[in-house]
């Protein structure tokens, strides 16, 4: 096992969301339960990869400093960068001037970048823990790619331009995870900051983006019992693998 093939897992996740998207078309799989799964499985990855693991190598101030910076990076992005989710609408700077379609892929390319640091930054801590964790961002992408090139499909009415967002957004979740692991196996110091920082940041997205975007579909108890499914998957996962 090594940080390529672990990485490339988050490819084939996306790409596959993508792929059950192209045959189930017509299936009425709730975008809210499904980013509710997501949330479940993101917002336990992120103490028990990430946040735990940092205090084991490193002091509290180190890992609090890494989960601000998360907070921080992520907070600037999401209110810089235009992008538009399927149920909460527009966000962003000056996200009225941007085609839909490009503000949804910028809403997925949010989403993966804390995703894909998260795999690779505990991968830098142990490749066992990078594994589990890239299993999980993985299982939790295939409903995150289905419900995200379903709108797509309907929006351009073509099949390909979905498949091919599914697999970019999958590939730069990889590229993250690489950037992720690479920087910390160089900088070893500096890695109970960035086990907190990829926490951080991944708490952020989930508290900020997933589950408002999750609950904005009204369906509370099937989303909430979603989440339950998603948290308890990530632990068996923590305690198996």
């Amino acid at each position: 096992m090594n940080i390529f093939f672990i990485s490339s897992l988050l490819t084939l996740g996306t790409f596959l969301g993508s792929l059950l998207a192209l045959f189930l078309r017509n299936s009425p799989i709730s975008v809210g339960v499904s980013l509710s799964f997501t949330g479940g499985v993101m917002l336990v990855a992120s103490f028990t990869s990430l946040i735990l693991p940092g205090l084991e190598v490193g002091t509290f101030l180190e890992v609090a400093s890494g989960i601000v910076l998360g907070f921080a990076l992520m907070a600037l992005l999401e209110n810089v960068v235009p992008h538009e989710h399927t149920l909460k609408g527009r966000e962003g700077y000056s996200s009225t001037r941007v085609n839909r379609l490009y503000l949804i892929v910028l809403a997925v390319l949010l989403h993966n970048i804390p995703e894909g640091l998260s795999v690779g930054i505990s991968s830098a801590y142990s490749l066992d823990k990078g594994f589990e964790t890239a299993v999980a961002i993985a299982l939790q992408d295939v409903p995150e790619g289905f419900v995200v090139s379903l709108p797509l499909m309907v929006m351009t009415g073509k099949l390909m331009i979905p498949l091919w967002v599914g697999f970019f957004s999958g590939f730069l979740e990889t590229l993250f995870s690489l950037t992720g692991f690479f920087l910390f196996e160089t900088f070893k110091e500096m890695l109970a900051v960035g086990l907190g920082f990829g926490g951080g940041a991944m708490v952020y997205i989930t508290a900020k983006e997933v589950f408002p975007e999750a609950y904005a579909e009204g369906k509370h108890t099937q989303s909430t019992l979603a989440f339950l499914l998603g948290l308890l998957l990530m632990l068996f996962l923590d305690t198996s693998l």
